[in-house]
């Protein structure tokens, strides 16, 4: 390989400075030799480098192989991980490792990936990037993914079911091992198809599809949802308004069973007027809408259960542009926190979701169905149902 560097005549003190200082540091190799020549103009000058170009050449396996005197096959297996399995020495395994650190190795993904079968990759699809909630669980998600070896791919569906379904299509084409999805509750069709055609991993994660033998993680929403209605219940809440989002997604429907299983128990009608449904489309305006038709239609309103922390900051601030003091007004409930409840509302209760277990238990069973299915082994789906945890520590109604 030849490195052309065209330098202005005159200036051959400064360039052998800074050529020596590039082998002083190790970026350029004490045995180059370069020569040099005219290419038709006086003003110009070519440097050719000729030998052991170290910055135009990417140090491979047989590189590592040859500067410690074992085979290409032995670098391999160490730098792949299976050097125990294949009886690799401790020893000669480190000394691999150091030398492939410190000739700064690479390992060629696109190659090893055609070797193994495997692109070492996962695919992570959330209805929302901005949500809090969502954005943290990427993060636990991204963190558990490098434990074990993967790199991730991040897209958000903005909870649109033909988005959802491009991207689902675009990780496949792009060959990511598995994917991790919460998805829209429309995407059953598409997640069926990738599941019975084409066995491909995936874990579906705040949601569930009871119709589909498929991986999830979620958390007990129903009990989760019963168990803050009745605390609210017990602080004296008589009239507890229900706002929800996406009723038709299988978290929310769940969710709406717990409220009225609370009800229920104490021997409370269920009022249509309070149980109402805001559009996720424009939601920050039709929250207006909604509560303004809460507040005319019950008067009598003590309760507000939310199912969702933005339908929750997005009330409070209703509240604010209203004057309606609501942190003494109502009894609240929430599935989820915001770090803005310590402040804005202080004596919410809150069902919070285990996000780093949902994070950890997602990719555990994501990498165990790859490598099952990759070795040909049974496998059965799997269904984790957290529980969320119930803080008291922003109560303010104890206190009463």
């Amino acid at each position: 390989m030849q490195i052309y560097a065209l330098f202005p005549i005159g200036k051959q003190k400064k360039r052998l400075f800074y050529t020596k200082k590039l082998i002083r540091d190790g970026i350029l190799p004490a045995s180059i030799h370069f020569t040099h020549t005219y290419l038709g103009n006086k003003d110009k000058m070519a440097y050719i480098c000729t030998k052991n170009i170290i910055m135009a050449k990417k140090t491979s396996l047989q590189d590592i192989a040859d500067r410690l005197k074992v085979s290409k096959t032995t670098v391999s297996w160490t730098l792949s991980g299976q050097g125990d399995a294949k009886g690799v020495k401790q020893e000669t395994q480190e000394k691999v490792r150091q030398c492939a650190r410190a000739m700064n190795y690479r390992p060629n993904l696109l190659a090893r990936s055609l070797n193994t079968g495997l692109s070492r990759i996962l695919g992570l699809i959330i209805p929302d990037i901005t949500d809090s909630f969502f954005s943290t669980i990427a993060r636990h998600i991204e963190i558990e993914v490098e434990k074990n070896g993967y790199s991730l791919m991040i897209a958000s569906s903005e909870s649109d079911q033909k988005r959802e379904n491009q991207l689902l299509s675009m990780f496949q084409d792009r060959q990511v091992d598995g994917i991790i999805i919460a998805p829209t509750q429309d995407s059953e069709d598409k997640i069926r198809e990738l599941l019975m055609e084409e066995e491909y991993p995936i874990v579906v994660i705040d949601r569930i599809f009871p119709e589909l033998n498929i991986d999830s993680v979620c958390v007990d929403n129903r009990h989760a949802t019963q168990t803050i209605v009745q605390d609210m219940i017990k602080d004296g809440a008589r009239h507890i308004a229900f706002l929800t989002t996406n009723p038709h997604i299988y978290t929310m429907r769940e969710r709406y069973l717990g409220y009225t299983d609370a009800l229920s128990g104490y021997g409370m009608k269920i009022n249509g007027d309070l149980i109402r449904n805001v559009s996720f489309v424009n939601y920050e305006d039709e929250i207006f809408n909604v509560l303004d038709h809460i507040m005319l239609k019950g008067p009598m309103v003590d309760g507000i259960f939310f199912t969702t922390h933005v339908l929750a900051m997005e009330a409070f601030r209703y509240f604010t542009e209203r004057g309606i003091d609501f942190n003494s007004r109502f009894r609240m409930g929430c599935i989820h926190a915001n770090s803005a409840f310590k402040v804005m509302a202080p004596g919410i209760r809150v069902a919070r979701m285990p996000i780093e277990k949902i994070g950890s238990s997602a990719v555990e069973i994501a990498v165990n169905c790859i490598n099952k299915r990759h070795n040909n082994e049974l496998y059965s789906p799997t269904r984790i149902i957290h529980e969320c945890t119930y803080p008291r520590d922003l109560n303010i109604f104890k206190k009463r």
